[in-house]
């Protein structure tokens, strides 16, 4: 007899309760970033985390996918293929680490520096300074390891 999740139904369950999925979940979940503009939910024991706003929610989801196309390179990741759990954790974290650098920010929250980008084009950001923050990202350490 088999103990596991039923990982479809999970999924199934995860599409029903969030309308817009945070792009930066892991990250949040993690407690390397904060967002005001997320809420956490409980499924199957499970946390996830919604986003509370659309325009947000596609502004964070362009930041990212910029992130993931310049950081293949630096973090020896091929085209097509997945993100292993831990480059993608340096790349969300690091990614908004590394923005907080290049703006010299005071506030933290992502939605608050990528509102702050919007007037720029993507094209425009400091990718150097972000994929700064991307690669020299650690992420914490398994307690017991």
């Amino acid at each position: 007899m088999s103990a596991g999740y039923n990982e479809e139904a999970y999924s199934h369950a995860r599409q029903a309760i969030i309308d817009l999925p945070c792009a930066f979940e892991r990250g949040l979940l993690s407690t390397c970033v904060q967002c005001h503009l997320t809420q956490k939910r409980l499924l199957a024991e499970r946390e996830l985390m919604t986003c509370l706003d659309a325009a947000a929610s596609q502004r964070c989801r362009a930041f990212l996918e910029a992130v993931h196309q310049n950081a293949r390179f630096a973090l020896h990741i091929e085209a097509g293929q997945p993100w292993p759990f831990g480059k993608e954790i340096r790349a969300q974290c690091g990614s908004i680490h590394g923005l907080i650098e290049a703006q010299d920010a005071a506030d933290t929250d992502i939605a608050t520096l990528l509102n702050n980008t919007e007037a720029q084009d993507l094209e425009g950001l400091p990718w150097p300074v972000i994929m700064r923050g991307v690669v020299h990202y650690e992420p914490r350490r398994r307690r017991g390891l």
